[in-house]
């Protein structure tokens, strides 16, 4: 075995915004030094540019002496290549939505959701790669016709690092977030693939989590990688009882977990360690957020002082926040509603209040559905853009029910980067356990009994509005949103 004390190892991270290097010690975890590129407007969907961005950032000197790197990168958008290995044609924007028809024919072709969450662990949406590949072949057919292998962001800038004549490699956390990787067996499900293409297509090979892709021409381990959601929870050190919600413009909960889950509405994927990770996204998060701010004509921190200026509760106004439909509950075509007008209610501060509430009760939804499926909730590990709101902040602890963990945003910034960075010290080890490095420095914040009986109450009035405007959301059998938050 090998000591690692003193060894550097790095970690890359390619969001939607920017390429991120971390150079840590591979024995302690303790951060060197790090770096960061963002792309030019319009490029985050460009692979060449996120090439060319880790190229700046590892210039200077940032990979001096490292010995092992590992990768992770945005999880939406299929790279589709040609025989050469050429990029046929870009992957789809994060937020595009073009695929959601093919994903709705593939559930129907496949006898529905139940027989998808059995085979692959979760549904098909405009997000999922089987569903670009359906799309791609209805719509551009004579592009798809040069493409032989499909990869995503993370496995094409591994294989770029490797260098050719290397092969396409994935992990397992990358590789559960496609559509066609089995939770039963640790493999592809080519058939699927196929399927959805309407002829066989290459796919990555799979690296086991403590593994190494290869090395590069100069000698480096290229560890596994992650997808970003796994990256992020093994940056953040996540343990039993701990949940993360990232807030961004639409949100996200997830744990690392032991048993697979069987709802529609949780993605059941694998993790960068062995275990699963169930997550459960919502389309409606800093979003609400900042479009009650422009109604106000406020900035966010005005908007956050109007939000805590108002009592709990908001005077009784409530806002149902879907404002592109919802997955939590399963409301594709609904809008946001506004309820519960009153005189004492018609201010700038109730309806701030009552933004920030209908958001936060909206996760708080998500965080039940990961509780009904047997995950345990001890504490939430807020994380995200929304996570910088002082009124989010502030109501979080009370509506979730659990005491609140907010990383420090530059810890959070660089999670991710962190998490494949000790994959690398990992791989690197050739050890059989996971390198035990510090969880980052977080600010805490709970509830007193009498803020969550207010909670309580909150989300109980919540409830009441959304379950009377959708009967059939609350009549849903799985999931288990019950409106009512509990400890633990």
């Amino acid at each position: 075995m090998v000591s690692m004390r003193g060894r550097l190892v790095a970690g890359v991270h390619c969001s939607h915004r920017a390429a991120r290097i971390v150079v840590c010690d591979g024995d302690t975890g303790d951060i060197r030094r790090q770096a960061v590129v963002r792309f030019a407007d319009g490029a985050h969907g460009d692979p060449v540019s996120w090439l060319r961005a880790f190229g700046e950032a590892a210039g200077g000197g940032t990979l001096d002496d490292v010995e092992a790197i590992g990768v992770t990168a945005q999880g939406h958008g299929l790279i589709a290549l040609d025989a050469t290995g050429v990029v046929v044609a870009p992957p789809l924007p994060h937020d595009d939505i073009s695929a959601s028809g093919a994903a709705a024919e593939l559930v129907e072709e496949l006898g529905g959701p139940q027989e998808w969450l059995t085979a692959t662990g979760l549904v098909p949406n405009a997000a999922t790669a089987v569903s670009h590949l359906r799309r791609f072949l209805r719509f551009e057919p004579e592009a798809a016709a040069r493409v032989v292998a499909a990869a995503l962001p993370h496995d094409w800038l591994t294989w770029q690092l490797l260098g050719c004549p290397a092969e396409l490699t994935t992990d397992r956390s990358d590789a559960s977030t496609t559509g066609y990787w089995s939770p039963h067996t640790g493999g592809w499900r080519e058939d699927l693939a196929e399927q959805a293409f309407g002829r066989p297509v290459r796919l990555p090979r799979l690296v086991g989590p403590g593994e190494a892709a290869g090395r590069t021409p100069e000698g480096l381990v290229i560890s596994a990688g992650a997808g970003a959601e796994a990256a992020l929870a093994f940056g953040l050190g996540l343990e039993h009882g701990d949940v993360v919600i990232a807030v961004g413009a639409a949100g996200a909960a997830f744990a690392v977990h032991d048993a697979p889950t069987a709802d529609p509405m949780v993605a059941g994927l694998a993790d960068a360690s062995g275990r699963r990770l169930p997550i459960v996204r919502t389309l409606n998060a800093v979003r609400v957020l900042r479009g009650a701010a422009a109604m106000l004509g406020v900035d966010t921190a005005g908007f956050d002082e109007l939000a805590l200026r108002a009592t709990p509760g908001a005077c009784g106004l409530v806002m149902l926040p879907y404002l592109d439909g919802e997955r939590v509950p399963n409301l594709p075509h609904a809008a946001g509603t506004l309820t519960g007008l009153h005189r004492e209610s018609m201010t700038p501060e109730a309806f701030a209040r009552a933004a920030v509430e209908g958001m936060v009760c909206g996760l708080a939804d998500a965080l039940d559905v990961l509780r009904a499926c047997g995950v345990v909730v001890e504490r939430v590990i807020l994380v995200g853009v929304g996570a910088r709101s002082a009124a989010v902040r502030s109501v979080a602890p009370m509506l979730f029910g659990v005491p609140v963990a907010v990383p420090e945003p530059t810890e959070a910034a660089r999670a991710a980067a962190l998490g494949v960075a000790r994959q690398a010290a990992w791989a690197l080890s050739g050890k059989p356990d996971v390198p035990a490095w510090p969880r980052p420095a977080t600010v805490f914040a709970g509830a007193g009994e009498e803020d969550l009986a207010v909670g309580i109450a909150v989300r109980e009035q919540y409830a009441e509005v959304r379950d009377g405007l959708h009967p059939e959301a609350a009549s849903r059998d799985a999931g288990g949103v019950t409106g009512r938050h509990r400890r633990g």
